[in-house]
Formats: structure tokens, sequence, C-alpha cells
């Protein structure tokens, strides 16, 4: 029966290594679980039915990620012998198998591609990592720990593209302290301003005021408006000034020791979940985090808010980590909650003895909601809750049979927030060292306290959550650093929840996390914008305590400005006409210079050839001319762009239809000719393309909202939000461009070459159009 299969396909699944829930999550895909059941099956024959989880995650990320199902096997033999070891790996396998859709595949060259058999040893990473230092030395001894030493990571990296990366950043940690020797007090210090020449990714952009949803411009900084926001906060170490702040006999005590420690440095942190790639509005708690640091001298951890096991997974760690560097900041540390499982484990015992916690039966049914009934067991012995603390740790309850929770009242009504909670879910770094997790209630201010956090910065949700921060942090006598909260960065036309994206990426509307229509970080990237633009973005939205809620043009029109800088020029052609110069002027193709920017040529021309055949927009021609119209037509010709030549009609050739496929044209050179009306773009020679057009993913400004889509969001997707044309050309001035290089298409917009891109084919996203459509306004 199907609920046999079901429950088949479920312990399956589990069986390497997935959560119940996640399992579960798989069975609802029809065409992933069928895969998935396939590679399992097949795996399960080579090995026997015990495979182990870096076994299963390698079969699950297969069947996932894979495009073509007929590749599916001889991936799995290649996981299954051992020889695709890594994700690295598995991305280089998906890769090649994307670009080679013939069968059979040479097998040769796979191996060559995705590093089978290549062994790193330590040896050639100590080599590698001397030659990058090496290569550095100069601006190391210089800059000292000032240096960003995720360049040397980064080139080190680029030699041995197979090594393992934890081990590459030890023996980079390890030869730069023996180079520099341990920190010192001037390597703390905010650094010199000799280095401020550096640019940096958020400096001198247009600020901040923003009233009924538009934004009005300043010529403030990002960096600007944060320093003006030190106004409002505390300095290090004068936590206790702060309005709210609970002063205890130890705290001046404390404060003194964090400032021994830090040396009155502004520590922040950015402390995402690892559950779900980055969008727009962690931009804003990135830009804000990672700028107010700069911005006073100061240094920002990205620490990991790893404690609920069930719903995290390595492709969202490293996809994190990529957003924030591809956003232009460095992390000072990268720490995860689960660092500090032992300590806050010898907490939550002391916050018993202290008669702070008790261990509680309540369900999570029972105790969720405004005014829940009191827990009987409040008032347990010390003793008795120790005991049966260390029996949940022991695994003797089951999931849901007890808690432990702290005594307390928030600010929302929420009574005793749980602090622990039994879950049998193995931890990606922990392994099954635990079967409790701590709660964000119980962890985040420790672990802002151990980290000695100076300015903690959240979004307004967590502005109920203010008075645990710091009742758990004086209930046990550790340093209290200070939350302050911000309003949050909402866009309209989307949405960024993680369910409702795997929704999207479930019925087909969208293909992944990183579809160009979505507007989290990897799919901005992906459809070409720049992170500059969605820095400028979030310094012009400001730092409010107001909620903002923006509309996309004004993201668009930043990206207008960065590219209108950064994009070179080149001419593409999206629904071509052919066209004919029966007088063309050479016996040869001749040669034509465009500038990559015309606007300032010191910046470089580029060649284009210039043939008897080009091909125009099908739209700049027309066989009767209305009133106003400008572009190529009998009686009217028109220049061509950068060519110095001007063309006018002399015949035009039909199809049995009778639609014009060609034109046969005179030129004139641009000086002997008298000055048309018009310039219109062309190629010759080109590259046959794809290009893909966007616009809106859903119809309505706020697609989650009832009562402007009564049908929920998947009922309103704009049925024209991805135009393919895959037949365009474009000027052979783009054949080297790697993916995600951006180029302005003369008159069409501004285009990103794509992932999908491969030899002979290249793919072109259209970022956005060179104007703003009036109707977006």
């Amino acid at each position: 029966s199907a609920a046999a299969a079901a429950e088949e396909a479920l312990g399956l699944f589990t069986g390497i290594g997935l959560s119940e829930a996640k399992a579960r999550e798989t069975l609802r895909n029809g065409a992933l679980s069928a895969l998935l059941r396939r590679a399992v099956l097949q795996a399960q024959s080579a090995l026997g039915p015990a495979l182990d989880k870096a076994t299963g995650m390698l079969l699950y990320n297969a069947a996932a990620r894979l495009r073509d199902p007929k590749h599916l096997g001889f991936l799995v033999g290649y996981i299954t012998r051992r020889e695709i070891l890594t994700d690295l790996q598995l991305s280089a396998a998906l890769e090649y198998v994307r670009n080679h859709p013939l069968e059979p595949l040479d097998a040769a060259d796979f191996e060559r591609a995705c590093g089978v058999g290549v062994c790193v040893t330590p040896e050639q990473i100590e080599e590698a990592v001397e030659a990058v230092i090496s290569e550095h030395r100069a601006e190391l001894l210089a800059e000292r720990y000032h240096f960003n030493m995720g360049l040397l990571m980064g080139e080190a990296r680029s030699r041995l593209r197979w090594a393992d990366g934890k081990t590459i950043k030890n023996e980079v940690d390890l030869q730069v302290l023996h180079l520099l020797g341990p920190k010192t007090e001037a390597d703390l210090e905010k650094k010199p301003k000799a280095a401020k020449a550096r640019p940096a990714p958020v400096e001198k952009q247009k600020a901040a005021v923003v009233e009924n949803g538009e934004v009005g411009t300043e010529t403030r900084s990002l960096l600007e408006q944060l320093r003006g926001e030190a106004l409002k906060f505390h300095k290090p170490g004068e936590n206790y000034k702060t309005e709210g702040y609970v002063v205890t006999p130890n705290t001046m005590a404390l404060l003194k020791q964090h400032l021994a420690i830090t040396g009155g440095q502004v520590r922040t942190r950015f402390p995402p979940e690892p559950n779900g790639i980055l969008h727009i509005g962690h931009a804003k708690a990135i830009n804000f985090n990672f700028g107010y640091a700069k911005a006073n001298g100061g240094v920002c951890f990205l620490r990991y808010d790893d404690t609920n096991p069930e719903k995290e997974e390595e492709k969202y760690f490293t996809a994190i980590r990529d957003m924030v560097e591809w956003l232009g900041y460095q992390p000072y540390a990268v720490t995860h909650a689960s660092d500090y499982f032992d300590q806050l484990y010898a907490w939550a015992l002391e916050l018993i003895r202290r008669g702070q916690a008790y261990v509680c039966h309540q369900k999570v049914e029972e105790i969720k909601g405004h005014n829940p009934p009191p827990s009987p067991w409040r008032d347990r012995p010390v003793e008795e809750s120790l005991v049966l603390f260390e029996d949940m740790r022991k695994g003797k309850f089951g999931e849901g049979e007890a808690t432990l929770r702290m005594k307390l009242v928030m600010e929302d009504g929420k009574m005793d927030p749980v602090a622990y909670r039994v879950k049998f879910t193995p931890h990606h770094r922990t392994g099954d060292k635990w079967c409790i997790y701590p709660t964000y209630d119980y962890t985040h201010c420790l672990c802002d306290s151990i980290e000695h956090i100076t300015h903690s910065l959240c979004t307004k949700e967590f502005q109920a959550r203010r008075s645990s921060y710091f009742w758990l942090c004086n209930a046990l006598d550790v340093y209290c650093p200070v939350q302050w909260e911000y309003g949050r960065l909402n866009l309209l036309y989307t949405v960024v929840s993680k369910r409702k994206i795997i929704r999207l990426v479930e019925t087909g509307a969208v293909r992944d996390w990183d579809d160009p229509r979505l507007f989290t970080l990897t799919a901005l990237r992906r459809r070409g914008f720049p992170p500059e633009a969605i820095n400028n973005f979030c310094a012009r939205v400001g730092v409010t305590v107001a909620q903002a809620t923006m509309e996309p043009h004004l993201l668009e029109a930043c990206a207008r400005e960065v590219l209108n800088e950064q994009a070179p020029r080149a001419m593409a052609v999206l629904e071509p006409l052919k066209v004919t110069i029966t007088n063309f002027p050479a016996s040869k193709a001749l040669e034509v210079l465009v500038p990559n920017f015309p606007a300032d040529e010191s910046q470089g021309f580029h060649k284009v050839p210039f043939q008897p055949t080009v091909y125009i927009e099908e739209t700049d021609f027309r066989e009767e001319m209305d009133k106003g119209y400008k572009r190529l037509a009998p009686g009217q010709p028109v220049g061509l762009r950068h060519a110095g030549y001007v063309i006018a009609v002399q015949n035009i050739i039909k199809d049995a239809s009778g639609r014009v496929v060609e034109l046969e044209v005179t030129c004139t050179k641009s000086d002997m000719a008298e000055k048309p009306k018009a310039f219109i773009h062309w190629v010759s020679e080109p590259l046959a393309c794809e290009v893909r057009l966007y616009e809106r993913l859903f119809l309505h400004k706020n697609p989650e909202d009832p009562s402007e889509v009564p049908g929920g969001f998947l009922s309103d997707l704009n049925p024209d939000s991805l135009r393919v044309v895959p037949n365009a050309l474009v000027d052979s001035s783009v054949l080297s461009a790697r993916p995600f290089d951006k180029f302005q298409f003369e008159r069409l917009g501004y285009f990103s070459v794509d992932p999908d891109s491969k030899e002979g084919k290249m793919v072109f996203n259209r970022t956005v159009t060179l104007k703003e459509d009036p109707g977006k306004a």
C-alpha cells in the first residue's frame, strides 16, 4: 500500500542520517524522494544496509541537486566507492554532468574535474601557506593582525583546490602567529588612519531618510550614520548607563574585567541561524553589525546560532559566510553557539543550584501563548531538578517529556521560558554527544557574554526578550552586554520566509534558493546585483527604530548607479533581423573600436568585427512609419552605433507567411551622410546566447496578506515573471566572460553572466533595465 511504501521510504531516509522532519519533507517532494530512494538502494547494495551519515548526506545532496536523473547511478557509484568524499567534490561532479549532457561520460576527464584520487598532504598545505605568506610578508609585518587573513586563506585555497578548508585555516593561523607573535594591545586597537586609503565597501554612499516608503538622499556615508548612532549608545564598559540596564553589586567589577580583556574595543556579532539562506533583510543586519563595529574601530563576530540540529545543514553555513564576505565584510572570528555547549551546560547546573531554574513536565502545547497555567513543578527542590536534568542529559526522558525552565516573566507575558529541551538528533558539529539542546532565550545572551560583545544589535521582535537577556546574565553573575533593537527591512512584492521559499521551489514556481526572481542574497548575486548596490540600499534605508518596507525599484536604482560605473558596454540583439549591406566598403571584415565606457574613454576599448552581414533588433525596423518613429524604415536611414556608417533600406525580403526575414541596405560613411534621427545597436559575427528577462515574481505588493491575496501567496504568481530568449546574439567582446561578470548591453539594460553558461552557449540574466519602468514607481 501507499502508506507502507511511505513508511519504508521514511525508514530508508532516516537511516542515512536525515531527521524525521527532513525525511517527511523529502517524501512530500515526489521526484526527489524517488531519486533519493534509488540512490540509497544502490548504495546499500554496494556497502550493506548501514550507511554512515557522511555518505548519506552526499547521496541526499546528489539527489537534491542533480538536474538530469540519468546520471544518478554514475554519481552514486563514485560516492559508494569513496572516490567522491566531500561536498566540494560533489559540487564539481554535479557541475561536470550538467555541462556534459551527452552519454557516455569520459570517466578520466570527469575524475580530473572532481579531484578523484587527489590527496593533499599536510606538507603541501604547509608549503602553499608558506608561499602565500611570503608574497604578503611586507604587508603582514606592516599591518600585523589588521591584515585581511581571508586573503591568505583564499590564495592558499586557489593553489590547492581539494585541500580541507579547516586545515588551511589552522596552518594560516599557525604561520601568522609564528611570523608576528601573539597579539599586542596595538593589534586590538583601532586601525591606524593611514590604512584608510584602502576603499571601504560601504564608504561614500548616499544615505538615509525614509518617508512614506520613498527615499530622500543625503551625502552621508553609512559609516557616518553609524558613528552618529553611537551617540545613542553607551561606550564600551559604560553598559550601566543604558536605560533599563540592571546594575547588581558585581556589575562594576565585571565591567572592569571586561575592559581588561577587550581594551575598550567595540564588539558586535551577526548571529544567523544556519537553517536557511540569507535574504535582503539580513543584508541590513550584516551592514549594521559589521558597519557599526567598523565605524567605531571595533570588530564583528560571525556566530552561527546552531542550537536546533534538526534544521541545520552544512550548505547553509557555507552560503551564509560566502554572502557576508561577498558584501565586503571579513568576520573577526567565525564562532558557533555549539562551541560553548559545555560552558552553557555548566551554567545551567549553576542556575538550578541558585534556585533560578527547574525541570518541568508540562507539554509544549500547554505552555504556548499568553497566560499559560503556572507549572506545578516550579517549586521543585533544587536537588531533585539537578538529578532530573542529569537524567535529561543521559537520554532518560523522551522528546517533550521534560524541559529546563527559567524562573522569570518576560515583557510579553511569557512565563518561565524554556532553557533546554530534549532532542534525539545528532548535531553536525558535536555528533551525538548531546541529546539536550539550549534555546535561543538561554543561549544568546550567554554567548554574547562569553565573546565580550559590547553592543548586541537585533531586530525589533526581540525587544520582548530584553528583560530575560539582562536577567540571565545577572542571575549567573557574568558580564552582561546591552541589547539594542532596530527596525527590520522588508521588501514589497516578495516572500523571504524559508518555509515559503521551499514551497515555491517544490511547486516549480522558482528553480532554487538562488532563482533570480527571489530576494535571497544568492539570488540577487546570480541576477547580477553588485554587493555595493545592496550596501548602498541599506545605507539609504538607514538605521532606524521603525520598520522600513521598501519598493524593489529603490534597490534597482542603487544597482543602476553602481553598474553604470562598473559594467563595460557591449552590444546584443534579442530578436535578430538579418541585414545585408550590398555596397560594403571593404573586401574583408572591418574592425570597429567600441569604448568600454563611452563617458570615460580612458577605461579602454574593445574591438567588434563589422561585416557585410549584421543583425539588428526586429523592433528597430518598420515597413511603415508612424508619427514620431525615428528608427529604420524605407526612406528613413539610421546610424549604426560606433560603426561610423548610416544605412538605408534598399530591399525587403519576406518569407511565405509575409514576415520580414532580411533587409538589403546600402551604407554611407557618417561624415558624408545627412545626420540620421537615431542610432541603433547591431552585431556582426556574433555569439549565440540565451537571455533571461525577469519581472516581479508576485502581482501584489503584499502576497502574504490575505486581504490583498485571499488565495495565498502561491495564487499570486506572475505568469510573466521569466521570459527566456533562447537565440539572442551578442558581440564577441564578451567571449572570455566568467559567471557573474556584468555588462551593459547598449539600449537594453544591465546583464550578468549566469553560472548555467557553457562553452558555445552563454546565458545572461537581465539585472535591471537602463531606465526605471514608470509602471513600477
